[in-house]
């Protein structure tokens, strides 16, 4: 079975309890800190991963992790995962569940790249005409990202485009340009 398969049915089995136990936002933060963990921590990821490391001992690990810290189902679903020898794939199975968190609450995600940090107001602004333009969602989520190669501009991802506006998008623009001129390589001939 592939990767795919076994995160999108592991995640809506997940999502299918947390909403008939009436505890969806509590498991969904649980979701997100868990793929903050993921994320910050390339030892654990080997750590879901290894095949050496015995399910024993991968419980009492998580269970020191987890327990304290997340709802019980949230804690069982992993405990879960472990037994069935599918831990490996929590990092998948993470992202899908916020992938069907988003499209179960209509809400749509815009990234945001830009050189600087951008102030609250106009991410505000950029979210109202996001929200404006967001055909079929109740919401937009803004995550915004700062990369300083940009230089300037901006690159907004978002419903599956990708608009780059930024001044580095513009000079490699350029710098294409001036390699494939004509009237500089009919000089050179």
């Amino acid at each position: 079975m592939s990767v795919n398969r076994i995160a999108s049915r592991y995640a809506k089995s997940l999502i299918d309890l947390a909403v008939e136990q009436n505890n969806l936002e509590k498991i969904h933060q649980d979701v997100e800190h868990l793929r903050r963990m993921i994320k910050s921590s390339k030892d654990f990821v080997n750590f879901l991963r290894s095949p050496v490391i015995q399910y024993s001992r991968k419980k009492k690990a998580l269970e020191a992790l987890l327990q304290d810290k997340f709802e019980d189902l949230t804690f069982k679903f992993v405990d879960l995962l472990a037994a069935k020898k599918r831990e490996a794939y929590l990092p998948e199975i993470a992202d899908e569940f916020i992938i069907q968190y988003r499209t179960l609450n209509k809400i749509s995600q815009a990234i945001i790249i830009t050189a600087g940090e951008i102030t609250p107001e106009l991410e505000a602004q950029i979210k109202n005409k996001l929200q404006q333009a967001a055909v079929g969602f109740a919401n937009v989520e803004v995550v915004t990202k700062i990369d300083p190669s940009l230089i300037g501009g901006f690159i907004l991802e978002f419903e599956g485009h990708v608009y780059d506006v930024s001044v580095k998008y513009e000079l490699d623009q350029m710098r294409k340009e001036f390699k494939g001129n004509l009237f500089e390589s009919a000089i050179g001939r």
